[in-house]
């Protein structure tokens, strides 16, 4: 870097310079050294001393200028040198004899050096320079009082330049305020968390007129404050505003309104806006493309997030790596990786270069979707590119083989990491040990975690609690009990309850009662008070196993423990006893709900009804449900497809279709299940007519037919001999892509079979491809006794395919 002065020179170099000297050529010079970012703080002092040697003085724009420059100057850290340097150069001035010939300071000069202080995180000295202003007697221009406004604001004495505006207190310094004053004020004030303040001050403004008026970096600045503090209906209230008063809104106002709907799920709306934003003769950016994919990512549109992602891409609009890579993580994070992989390939081919957060991003989607293969080639590709794996993306791909059992794949990862200049983390060692643990390998488990403490790798809270649900899963709980005790001797927390809670409820599920009490007393031995969850929890599984003996001596010892059931206990206890045939147990308990003054809700009414109309109690279900209803609950869905559902299990169709009607009146949003229960009924009572209206009116409200919606309806086609017309549904429904079941086809080959329609049943047995479609041992039974020698339809096996004719060689 070339320096402006030496620091020493001799005499006769010093005689000669001091003829050649410009203040005014050096300052300029050393002003665009500043602008380009080349000037050092050394090479600024030696500036002034050659300036203080000389005593010419330096013209006032020249000096201001540089100050200005300074001012300004780029930023490469934290300590803003530019504009801290800009007060230390002009103090030399003010405290050396010669300062004052050479540099007279002037208003403009002591606004800049405000300007720099508030640059510099030092607004206090700002409003010194202010004070020696008004001392000296120097006019104040507009410029300077804002600047002085500024310095207030930043030095949190916000009422003070807010009283400076309301009071007329400018004009006392010979100026009036301007929209840029306004401005100032109102962004401290919304940075302050002030808005509703700040919107008044702007509505004031915008109400007297004057010859100040709000802008539209004025609005702007309030609209992102209201909704910076969430207040998106007087945020939006505003923008509408701001057009009324003839503010025409720019880039960054749509944008503003178009991101803080998209981030509150309104995109809707957000469209709306855009579309206005385009209508009104302004292009949307990049900044609105990004905020509108993010919007529709975040509300699960991902096609219309694909199709603002092309669209920016038509426009010229390059997306950044942000917008890209949040996209991305959208994408997989909805299991939708292939697309992701496509966002990437066009970040490359658009001349971005993926960093590691793209990798990492796309590895792991790769993943969690199982595509072990693309995942391997993306992580070869990326010494390709330049990029060094770190150890998170070796974590991922120890974390996929793991995930599926593929333990040998992911040791071999784990084993070479050090080969790649890498040491596996707690994150490595959590995931391997939770693999081994989940495949019953504790002895492996175990020797993993002892080998991460032999590396000075300390275990934490994550896989010290890998390792104990591996132990309470697999019945070591003497090992458990050890690592929790080991756990509170390091002075790591212990496991919470609801940790323990969890394993008890997922071993009840798995039908490991006896293991899930083992672990319950063991939480009790280590000091931990089981919750009203854990209680409901093991409850669930002794009523799950049909031991409701044990059940009720748990929530006996509930009690005792001075925790009280809730209603999610004696729901789980009513449903045990109707689940096991125990209804006057059931009823009896719902009766004690009442005593114990705990309130019954849907879910207890449901259970019971449905327990009633299972156990042929259809007069008692009514009454229940009458009791319900004038209890005050509100019926949903659910309930009342248990109370359709019951009265057609009960022969009690006609009601039930009476009931389905009146709901229907009463505009009831029926679900599929329902429909599906509501046809085959119309078809069990012979109301066919009724049931293939109600078969043709699913699409039109919404729902989409399943395969068990086409089941009933091809099952009963066949019943009443119309073959021909369920194959055309059968037909219709795979063109729709709802993909039959074994089951379904099973059911229609039999029943084809038995009515001695064997070509029709070939072609159905032609779907059977032992993968997705099985022939069932009660299928394989019938053709047996149909096609062996002495077989009813033995003639007819040559209208079977091919490897289906082997039954008639069978005795």
């Amino acid at each position: 870097m070339s320096r402006l002065l030496p620091l020493r020179r001799s005499s006769s170099s010093t005689s000669r310079r001091s003829r050649s000297w410009s203040a005014a050529a050096s300052f300029a010079a050393a002003t665009e050294r500043v602008r380009a970012g080349t000037l050092s703080p050394e090479e600024a002092h030696q500036l002034f001393d050659e300036l203080l040697r000389q005593a010419t003085p330096v013209p006032e724009r020249s000096f201001n200028g540089f100050l200005a420059a300074l001012a300004h100057a780029p930023s490469y850290d934290d300590r803003r040198i530019g504009p801290t340097l800009a007060v230390a150069l002009f103090n030399r001035v003010c405290r050396e004899d010669a300062g004052l010939l050479v540099a007279q300071p002037t208003a403009c000069t002591y606004g800049i050096l405000m300007d720099c202080c508030c640059r510099a995180r030092r607004p206090d000295l700002g409003l010194a320079f202010f004070g020696r202003l008004l001392r000296i007697g120097l006019k104040i221009y507009q410029i300077t009082a804002n600047t002085f406004l500024k310095c207030l604001c930043e030095a949190k004495r916000t009422d003070e330049a807010v009283n400076m505006l309301l009071l007329h207190r400018m004009p006392e310094l010979g100026c009036v305020p301007n929209v840029i004053s306004y401005n100032t004020v109102l962004k401290r004030l919304c940075e302050d968390s002030r808005t509703q303040q700040a919107l008044d001050l702007l509505q004031m403004v915008a109400r007297e007129g004057g010859g100040c008026s709000p802008n539209v970096r004025t609005y702007n600045t309030v609209i992102h404050g209201l909704f910076k503090e969430g207040e998106i209906g007087k945020a939006c209230n505003l923008f509408h505003e701001m057009m009324q008063q003839g503010v025409a809104p720019s880039v960054v106002t749509y944008n503003l309104v178009i991101d803080a709907l998209c981030k509150s799920g309104a995109t809707d709306k957000a469209e709306l806006v855009l579309r206005q934003m385009v209508e009104n003769g302004v292009q949307p950016d990049g900044v609105t493309y990004t905020c509108m994919i993010h919007g529709y990512s975040t509300s699960g549109r991902w096609g219309e997030a694909a199709k603002m992602f092309r669209e920016m891409t038509s426009r010229g609009l390059i997306p950044g790596i942000v917008t890209c890579t949040s996209f991305m993580a959208f994408l997989c994070k909805h299991g939708r990786s292939k697309e992701a992989a496509e966002i990437f390939n066009s970040m490359i081919s658009k001349g971005h270069k993926p960093d590691i957060v793209s990798y990492l991003i796309l590895l792991h989607g790769y993943a969690n979707e199982g595509c072990l293969v693309d995942m391997i080639n993306l992580f070869n590709s990326m010494k390709d590119n330049g990029i060094v794996p770190n150890c998170k993306v070796l974590n991922i791909l120890i974390g996929a083989y793991a995930k599926r059992g593929m333990m040998d794949e992911a040791m071999l990862i784990f084993t070479e990491m050090h080969g790649q200049g890498l040491s596996p983390d707690v994150v490595t060692y959590t995931i391997v040990i939770d693999a081994l643990c989940r495949m019953g390998r504790l002895a492996d488990a175990v020797e993993k975690f002892d080998g991460m403490i032999a590396v000075g790798i300390q275990p934490n809270n994550a896989v010290y609690q890998c390792l104990i649900q591996g132990c309470c899963i697999h019945g070591d709980l003497v090992k458990a009990k050890e690592l929790v005790s080991e756990m509170m001797n390091k002075g790591i927390p212990r496991p919470s309850m609801s940790f323990f809670t969890s394993v008890i409820s997922n071993l009840c599920k798995e039908g490991r009662v006896g293991h899930a009490k083992d672990i319950f007393d063991l939480v009790i031995h280590i000091g931990e008070r089981p919750n009203v969850i854990t209680f409901s929890s093991l409850i669930d599984g002794y009523c799950l196993v049909g031991k409701m003996d044990k059940a009720l001596r748990v929530l006996d010892g509930m009690e005792s423990a001075g925790v009280e059931p809730n209603v999610v206990t004696y729901n789980t206890l009513v449903n045990g006893y109707f689940k096991n045939g125990r209804v006057k147990d059931g009823l009896a308990l719902f009766a004690e709900m009442t005593r114990k003054r705990i309130k019954p809700n849907i879910v207890t009414y449901s259970i019971i009804l449905d327990g009633l109309f299972r156990s042929g109690s259809t007069d008692a279900a009514k009454k229940m449900f009458r009791e319900m209803t004038e209890s005050g609950i509100t019926v949903n869905i659910s309930t009342y497809r248990i109370i359709l559902g019951g009265l057609c299990r009960n022969n009690c169709v006609g009601e039930a279709i009476e009931l389905f009607q009146e709901l229907g009146a009463m505009k009831v949003k029926f679900d599929i299940t329902t429909l599906n229960i509501m046809i085959n009924a119309m078809y069990k009572v012979q109301r066919r007519e009724e049931a293939k209206n109600l078969f043709a009116a699913i699409s039109t409200s919404g729902l989409i037919p399943n395969v068990s919606t086409y089941g009933i309806v091809i099952k009963n086609l066949l019943k009443e001999g119309s073959v021909e017309e369920a194959g055309i549904i059968f037909s219709s429904m795979e063109k729709i892509g709802c993909a039959p079941c074994s089951r379904l086809v099973n059911d229609i080959i039999r029943m084809l079979l038995e009515k001695g329609e064997i070509a029709k049943a070939g072609d159905y047995l032609s779907k059977v491809d032992g993968k997705s479609i099985s022939l069932e041992a009660s299928t394989t039974s019938l053709m047996l006794s149909l096609f062996s020698r002495n077989g009813k339809y033995r003639e007819d096996v040559k209208l079977l395919p091919a490897k289906y004719q082997f039954f008639h060689g069978l005795g």
